[in-house]
């Protein structure tokens, strides 16, 4: 969790952060969807020494860690991912995913990740996705599991809702 960390820090834009808190007010419910968010830019930060984006060992490094769904979200909502994977089609196509919900998380994913290049966006520090991130690769925010309603972080802002 420390080295993910680190990496994350290293990111120069927080394009991530705006990306992830937007996919919490959308969808506050979808712990993977949001850290799925969060992490979508590793490629960026891992490229190899020819400049290669390297979404495919991204989503590799972080399944470990991170489970197969988020994995498969960050792969699929690359726009470098390349021709022939997944059936041939480009990030953000809705083929190449599994059933139709998770179809819709790739697309409400790569529409949160293409609205958070606005600036403006107030999406905290990294540090307050931390306790989520541990939740995530503790197994407990999984899809459909019982702890997937609670939010270390919180209600989303804007919202009305009470936890």
């Amino acid at each position: 969790m420390l080295e993910l960390m680190e990496l994350l820090r290293a990111d120069p834009d927080d394009r991530a952060l705006r990306t992830a808190a937007l996919l919490r007010r959308s969808h506050p419910f979808d712990k993977e969807l949001q850290i799925a968010g969060l992490v979508h830019r590793l490629g960026r930060l891992l490229r190899l020494s020819d400049g290669t984006v390297t979404v495919g060992v991204a989503a590799e490094s972080i399944r470990p860690l991170l489970g197969e769904r988020v994995a498969r979200l960050v792969r699929l909502q690359s726009p470098y991912r390349p021709a022939g994977a997944d059936g041939g089609h480009r990030g953000g196509d809705r083929e190449g995913a599994r059933d139709d919900a998770e179809a819709e998380a790739v697309a409400t994913l790569c529409q949160a990740r293409d609205s958070a290049a606005a600036a403006g966006l107030d999406a905290g520090v990294l540090e307050d996705w931390q306790p989520l991130l541990e939740l995530v690769a503790a197994g407990t925010c999984r899809v459909g599991s019982p702890g997937n309603a609670l939010d270390p972080l919180g209600a989303p802002r804007g919202s009305c809702r009470a936890w």
